[in-house]
């Protein structure tokens, strides 16, 4: 397949097809399952070092087992659960005290329209897993980013639900909304890759966001009936396309990997592409702009270093 070629159903092997990751150590979040074990595996059979991460240490022992099965890689694992601090803490010290050098990480872990909690932390559940928990990650992780090093942040078309809303992000005055709060989080995933970007481009690295297209996963677990309803509608009527988790995998493996995308760093990506900037609600295939702007990225950025108590210089 050409690269001039790739659209919504091109897979994570045609997008690394001619791509030799042999000697690149990469480190995949939520790989216990769906779009995470497919992108581990992927990136594993072009001869990545993959280390992979999940809070169900058995269900990401039997993921690395059947990867070992079909592609004769091995690949390392830890435990992470990124709605602790202390768990993120932990896993970064044991990361760092065991390697020297990460060249891909892709924040691929997170949890959609859950019930109203809380993370250990104190902060509200989806934003705190979904955002929180990568930035304090990635931070603690960024000595190892060198030159060429790329992060990639798996967001949602969702973030055309909301901006993140600074003046209450933990719904401490506003009722709650699974779906607002998980629009808000994947906006954070697109504003962190903006800001990242800006500071690893200081060392020749950079950053990307993307949306990975609407795949059945347990991503889903928390949907309701009327959730389900609404989406098999959208799914009959045409407005949304459903994606193989193949498929669903593809855009990460090219943010990670795609030599076309250098000096773009900072972009959101959608079906292996940049994807273009619309204010258009029914737009489904763009970002929108409060998601890329330059001063809401500092200002989360700055927000989210006082919350995780942490500066981070890059």
């Amino acid at each position: 397949m050409s690269r001039d070629n790739f659209g919504a159903d091109t897979t994570a092997d045609e997008v690394l097809q001619g791509i030799d990751l042999t000697g690149k150590r990469v480190l995949v979040t939520g790989a216990s399952g769906g779009l995470g074990a497919e992108t581990a595996r992927a990136l594993a059979a072009r001869g990545a070092e993959v280390i992979v991460s999940a809070r169900d240490i058995d269900k990401v022992q039997d993921v690395i087992r059947e990867i070992g099965a079909s592609t004769g890689a091995r690949l390392a694992f830890d435990a992470l659960e990124l709605g602790s601090f202390a768990s993120v803490r932990a896993f970064a010290q044991r990361f760092l005290n065991h390697y020297d050098r990460l060249d891909l990480l892709i924040n691929n872990a997170g949890i959609m329209a859950c019930p109203q909690g809380k993370t250990s932390d104190g902060f509200e559940l989806q934003f705190g897993t979904n955002h929180l928990g990568h930035f304090l990650l990635t931070g603690l992780l960024s000595p190892l980013l060198g030159q060429g090093a790329r992060v990639v942040s798996v967001s949602s078309l969702a973030h055309t639900i909301s901006p993140v809303l600074f003046d209450d992000i933990q719904f401490e005055r506003r009722a709650y909304d699974k779906w607002v709060a998980y629009g808000q989080s994947k906006t954070a995933n697109v504003l962190f890759a903006v800001a990242l970007h800006e500071r690893l481009a200081r060392r020749g690295a950079s950053a990307f966001s993307l949306h990975p297209g609407a795949i059945e996963t347990d991503l889903g677990r928390y949907q309701s009936e009327e959730d389900r309803a609404r989406s098999r509608a959208a799914r009959e009527r045409g407005v949304v396309k459903y994606k193989s988790i193949p498929a669903g995998a593809a855009t990460s493996c090219y943010a990670a990997t795609a030599p076309e995308l250098e000096g773009k760093g900072g972009a959101y990506l959608m079906d292996c592409a940049i994807a273009p900037v619309s204010e258009a609600a029914r737009d489904l295939s763009s970002v929108r702009p409060y998601a890329i702007d330059p001063t809401m990225a500092e200002l989360l950025w700055k927000v989210s270093e006082e919350l995780v108590g942490e500066r981070f210089a890059y």
